[in-house]
């Protein structure tokens, strides 16, 4: 039977081997070939010393320390080589084209999905020697350019790359076109929008297709869209969908998507998946290498300019692989990403040096790969019936000294970097005229001795047989030059010198005996001894956050911002995350309780802001004038450090807007500061859902791309044609819910995110919140909001607020101010400091908010000064950052004041809250400490000596390449406030 498969396999290749017809004489060599002596790694945990591997018509016939050769093979004598399965590389970039000019192309070029990476791959020889120099034999090519970028493939990188799988997955990436952009979208916010609207739209493309098949009569033809149609086949036969991601947060956006819509999700890393590893999906992943390069810290003022983050990320990118692989991920390497692709051995053997094992190593460059792009039982291992993919090298591949010989593809041979014919190393006894020196090789050179010097060798060469070397002397033979050139054979050689004044001699060597040279002994490199921190850099947790059950704090003024208002010397007691009890001399059995000392303290609630944008990684989609889609909790940053400074001041729930680029803009996100947690888990789940409106100069200047409105009466029509078109969009879904006929027999209505935002803000379950300044401008929005059945949740800024402060109480919308901003642009010429006060008095909820992440971090000072302007009473004022935002964001039926039953969100300040001489000591979160000075000392300490010894370390480490680290310099977004942003990005007059 053996016999049978291997004819088989013969008469296959020889009828399929060629398809296209001879250009000449028909050529069949025998392609035969028996590798022995080697050491043959036939799959990553088992190795067979002395073996043979033959091939026969690209195949692996037989592998084996003791087996029979073939009369017909041709023998290469491996030596003791080391024989391992050609790597396969599983990220090969392909570039598409954007222009697509099919009448079945989406309405946007950034929807690919319809390209094969197999039609449009034309590589370079340069590239394809590269990868093989490496040891890749096969290659996962990918198509890039959109965001929906079409199906991967896989082929051999022989010289006439081979096809071996046409569909392997399809891909993605978060990618946009900025505010240069030519087309929607310009941010993140946009990209994750369209991506799920683009899966949404797959699946009603494939209904709506089922549908007209049955039903062709009485339903109108929808446009043929082959991207749609791709996408729609994926998903419904499982096929991979690979996401391209930038850091950790990218792959938890991707794996949100992943559930949103049950796709096979797979992952293209970054090299950050160490940082929050227990938060990883379980999805196969394939990992780059790629380590930063080192920090440039000799200039001591220079080096301030690296984050914590950044140093401590060179010093542990090393062990990702490791870590990786220690907590049981499946996953492939590439050497993607790397400035010098040729960096990828050393950089493995990096990580083989940290602790990653070999046999992992090897796995995720072959039987993984193999397996995950479904060539199991043809790549990935050295058994017979597998291709002949092998990877031929002088040692251990993962040593870093050892060199590649060879690679084979489908049974032909690759030379990499072969060995020489004949090895010169040693000592000859060299004969030239009547003189006679010892001539000494070695690897890089050698030198001519005399009785009383040493010449090096200069201009040294051996090329196959033939050798070539020069030396300048003095007296020895002619003063200069003299040239040497001969060929070797049995172990002498024999040739010409050339003197320096042009003449020529003859000059031999006979060969006297071997020097064992020297091997210097690389460092190896060693994992690193830093432990991780949530989030990782400055300021992160290093243990969990402090929770007691019960806390008591006695003694302490507490300001309620609730029916009790201020109590002097009272105690409050707090119990599993909430306010159990407010009571003068609260008692408890000795050692159940945490118990704060509050004497001479303040205690407050904790302090909410009403529009912030700090912890969002993309702030505005402003590339169309309605982005009622994109939603600001797909784009948290629980790395950004505002978030702490913010703890440290007090904050503990924000209201995370999109920016005031369109006069309907994202979806707002309400969060909890809770430091140290992973992004959805800042999200306050009970909150109601909102959306940011804006009026006004932002949403109206003219731009570069061009886009209406250009003003603000365009502005109001462009909001009531959304909510027009929105009320038809509604009435089209009810008459197709409620006809189980229509929905058999009919095209459904096509979902729209952006419809459906605006549909839940008619039925009352999304809140707006609008940017605003000027009355007139107040006014309409009030009016197109009765006239759709809603009510504005919160007027933000409302400089001109006080002017129709009535009006705001009639329609019962809130005013969340700035409290003395006024003057930064022609727009707020009228903005005075009373706002606040004038509408409070006139029965508006009103709100101070800070829309910046610095003057976040003191909204108690805010608060005070709407004692200055006006002579609000304090304890009144402080409402303007606890209870009266948490009215405005629905939430108060949890935060914003102390009363029982609420979430134990508080704060203990040193002194009275409204002075700007009292410190915030502790800031708690539902019944944890999330910021204290006494760990602020603690952390600042580490801190500082984790950069003072990164840097020691970093000035002693050598060079060893990869992409240059550029300095963060400032952390954290440069612009968080909506004008700031919006005047720096928009040609506008604060330009």
């Amino acid at each position: 039977m053996k016999y049978k498969t291997i004819l088989f396999i013969v008469l296959v290749s020889f009828l399929t081997g060629q398809v296209e017809p001879a250009k000449e004489l028909h050529r069949n060599p025998p392609r035969v070939w028996a590798l022995t002596n080697a050491i043959i790694h036939s799959s990553p945990t088992i190795t067979i010393n002395d073996g043979t591997v033959i091939i026969r018509n690209g195949m692996i016939t037989n592998v084996g320390s003791k087996i029979k050769i073939p009369n017909q093979a041709t023998i290469l004598d491996m030596n003791g080589k080391h024989i391992y399965a050609g790597f396969i590389e599983s990220w090969l970039d392909v570039q598409t084209a954007t222009i697509d000019t099919s009448l079945q192309a989406y309405w946007n070029s950034n929807m690919r999905a319809y390209l094969n990476a197999t039609d449009i791959f034309q590589p370079k020889d340069k590239m394809m020697k590269n990868l093989r120099a490496l040891g890749f034999t096969t290659a996962h090519i990918v198509p890039k350019g959109g965001i929906f970028q079409g199906a991967s493939g896989l082929v051999q990188l022989g010289d006439k790359p081979k096809v071996l799988s046409n569909n392997v997955a399809q891909v993605i990436e978060y990618v946009s076109g900025g505010w240069q952009g030519k087309e929607y979208p310009s941010s993140l916010l946009g990209t994750i929008s369209f991506i799920r609207q683009g899966f949404i739209d797959a699946s009603w493309y494939e209904k709506s297709l089922e549908i007209l098949e049955k039903y062709p009569d009485g339903n109108e033809p929808i446009q043929m869209d082959r991207s749609l149609s791709s996408l729609a086949l994926a998903k419904k036969n499982k096929q991979p969908f690979i996401f391209r991601t930038n850091n950790e947060l990218y792959i938890d956006r991707s794996n949100n998507i992943s559930e949103e819509f049950d796709i096979n999700l797979w992952i293209k890393g970054n090299g950050y998946e160490y940082r929050r590893i227990d938060e990883m999906p379980a999805s196969f992943m394939i990992v780059p290498v790629n380590f930063p390069g080192k920090p440039e810290v000799a200039d001591p003022y220079n080096s301030l300019q690296y984050s914590i983050e950044q140093l401590k990320h060179w010093d542990m990118a090393p062990d990702n692989a490791k870590k990786l692989a220690k907590a049981g991920f499946e996953f492939s390497l590439t050497s993607d990403g790397l400035k010098n692709r040729q960096d990828f051995k050393n950089n493995l053997s990096r990580t083989i040096d940290r602790g990653l094992d070999e046999s992992k190593a090897l796995a995720a460059l072959t039987t993984i790969p193999a397996k995950k792009f479904g060539q199991a039982k043809r790549l990935g291992q050295v058994e017979t019936g597998f291709i002949a993919n092998l990877v031929i090298v002088d040692g251990n591949y993962f040593e870093s000294k050892s060199k590649i010989n060879a690679v084979w593809i489908d049974g032909e041979k690759f030379e990499v970097s072969p060995d020489p014919i004949i090895n010169a190393q040693g000592k000859w006894i060299l004969i030239e005229g009547n003189n006679s020196w010892e001539l000494t090789i070695s690897s890089n050179g050698g030198s001519l001795k005399t009785d009383s010097k040493s010449i090096k060798l200069a201009n040294y060469n051996l090329d196959q047989d033939r050798i070539r070397f020069s030396i300048e002397t003095d007296t020895l033979i002619q003063s200069g030059v003299t040239r040497f050139q001969g060929i070797i054979k049995n172990k002498s050689v024999s040739g010409r010198v050339t003197y320096a004044d042009g003449t020529n001699g003859l000059w031999s060597a006979k060969f006297d005996s071997i020097i064992k040279e020297k091997v210097k002994k690389l460092k190896k490199d060693k994992a690193s001894d830093l432990s991780l921190v949530f989030p990782e850099g400055a300021y992160g947790l290093d243990s969990p956050v402090p929770s007691p059950n019960t806390i008591l704090v006695n003694d302490a003024t507490i300001w309620t911002s609730g029916p009790n208002g201020i109590l002097k010397e009272w105690d409050i007691l707090f119990q599993n995350g909430k306010v159990k009890k407010i009571a003068k001399n609260i008692s408890l059995p000795r050692g159940k309780a945490l118990i704060i000392e509050g004497k001479g303290k303040h205690i407050t609630p904790g302090l909410i802001d009403a529009h912030s944008h700090m912890a969002g990684e993309s702030i505005n989609e402003g590339f169309q004038n309605v982005s009622a889609e994109v939603r600001m909790r797909d784009v948290i940053d629980p790395n950004d450090v505002a978030l702490y400074r913010a703890l440290a001041g007090g904050l503990t729930t924000i209201n995370l807007l999109h920016g005031s680029a369109n006069p309907i803009g994202g979806q707002n996100v309400i969060m909890k500061l809770r430091w140290g947690n992973f992004s959805d888990k800042l999200i306050f789940n009970k909150a109601p859902q909102g959306i940011k409106f804006a009026l006004g100069e932002n949403v109206k200047r003219k731009r570069s791309y061009g886009r209406y409105p250009e003003t603000r009466m365009g502005v109001e029509q462009v909001i009531r044609d959304a909510f027009t078109a929105a009320r038809d969009y509604k009435k089209s879904w009810e008459t197709y819910n409620k006809d189980v006929k229509l929905q058999r027999s009919s095209l459904p209505p096509r979902r729209d995110l952006e419809l459906d935002a605006l549909v839940e803000i008619m039925e009352g379950t999304r809140l707006v919140h609008s940017h605003s300044y000027r009355q007139d401008e107040i006014l309409m929005l009030t009016r197109i909001a009765e006239d759709f059945g809603f009510t504005i949740a919160t007027f933000q800024h409302v400089l001109e607020g006080y002017k129709v402060a009535e009006r705001l109480a009639e329609h019962g919308a809130g005013a969340s101010t700035f409290s003395d901003w006024w003057a930064y642009k022609y727009e707020v010429v009228d903005a005075i400091g009373y706002n606040g006060t004038l509408m409070a008095n006139a029965g508006v909820n009103v709100s101070f908010n800070s829309d910046s992440d610095e003057l976040a971090r003191r909204m108690n000072l805010e608060a005070a000064k709407a004692v200055k302007y006006g002579g609000l009473e304090e304890s009144e004022a402080l409402k303007f950052v606890t209870i009266n935002p948490a009215k405005q964001l629905k939430i108060d039926k949890y935060v914003g004041s102390l009363e029982e039953g609420k979430d134990a969100d508080f704060v203990i300040w040193s002194g009275h809250p409204l002075s700007s001489y009292s410190i915030c000591e502790q800031t708690w979160l539902d019944g944890k400490q999330y910021f204290s000075l006494e760990q602020d000392k603690f952390l600042r300490g580490r801190d500082s000596k984790i950069r003072n010894d990164l840097i020691q370390k970093i000035l002693l480490s050598p060079d060893l390449g990869g992409k240059k680290m550029k300095a963060n310099g400032r952390s954290g977004n440069r612009f968080e406030s909506c004008d700031a942003f919006d005047s720096y990005t928009y040609e506008g007059e604060e330009k």
